[in-house]
């Protein structure tokens, strides 16, 4: 744990989903990746994730992110560990991860998405895959194999627990992490923590240890109140503005930093709240969010 009074050595990022939605295409569609990135770097961020609109070849991408002055930090890979083996998994995002080393990225994003639900706006909820006990040995086996595939090769996975996932609330992290190898990080995602009913801050400070990446999104309580008192599916809740950027909303961000920090936590907190761009214009609310972030990494 670092002195009360050193500096705490994180990096600020954020995610393009608040400037191009990947699960809703029609949410700033016609923004040009440039657009984003320029005002990416102008709220003061170091580095940005993978949108579907980057290129995905090194010798493409590298000099655009040069040109903004911003790092790639890491990419989403949505797994399907229920229906493959850890060897066909690995050969799968064998593309995936041959782009994050080439741009020096420390973390692959790792979800498990086989009947997963947060992509249609059809389905609530209440409908997403749950995992037998027979289901999770074998999840765990894999998903420990393809960690340690990805430490071999240079890289930490950071599972990242999702609404409408087999992995959506605190009892699944529990669980999943209780099983799996240390290899097996955790992304500590605050909205969707707050989303599935649990307290960001004590996640953090009981799995600090396993985080190796930080998604910073607030929720606002009276929609989210909504959204599951009414069942509604992901993407409507995103629509109607469940989320938002840290500072906005109800998630106390210095403690889960304060945890973070205690456990030794260095790495890259990113701003990630997908919101239509149309009602949260862009680059408002990325300096919002950084400047949400940045008090509380002070109180932190």
């Amino acid at each position: 744990m670092p002195a009360d009074n050193a500096p705490w050595a994180v990096h600020l990022g954020i995610n393009p989903i608040g400037w191009s939605n990947d699960d809703l295409p029609e949410l700033g569609g016609v923004t040009p990746l440039e657009t984003c990135l320029a005002e990416a770097r102008e709220a003061g961020y170091a580095g940005i994730e993978l949108g579907r609109k980057f290129p995905r070849e090194p010798g493409r991408l590298a000099p655009i992110l040069a040109r903004h002055g911003l790092d790639l930090i890491s990419g989403w890979y949505g797994a399907r560990l229920r229906e493959r083996s850890a060897a066909e998994e690995i050969e799968a995002m064998a593309p995936h991860l041959g782009l994050l080393k080439a741009m020096g990225c420390g973390v692959l994003i790792f979800a498990e998405v086989s009947g997963a639900v947060h992509g249609d706006r059809e389905l609530p909820l209440s409908r997403r895959p749950r995992l037998s006990d027979a289901e999770w040995r074998i999840l765990a086996e894999r998903l420990t194999a393809v960690a340690d595939h990805l430490a071999h090769e240079g890289l930490a996975l950071a599972y990242h627990h999702h609404m409408g996932t087999v992995i959506e609330n605190e009892a699944e992290v529990d669980r999943l992490l209780a099983a799996t190898g240390p290899n097996v990080g955790l992304l500590l995602d605050t909205g969707h923590l707050a989303y599935a009913g649990a307290d960001p801050a004590a996640v953090a400070r009981r799995h600090g240890g396993r985080v190796r990446h930080v998604h910073c999104k607030d929720v606002r309580a009276e929609v989210l109140a909504r959204a599951r008192a009414e069942d509604w599916s992901f993407l409507d809740a995103v629509l109607a503005g469940v989320f938002t950027v840290p500072g906005d909303g109800a998630v106390d961000f210095a403690a889960v930093l304060r945890n973070l920090r205690r456990s030794g936590y260095a790495g890259w907190l990113v701003v990630e709240a997908e919101q239509d761009p149309a009602r949260a214009e862009p680059l408002t609310y990325a300096r919002l969010g950084r400047r949400g972030l940045a008090r509380a990494i002070a109180a932190a």
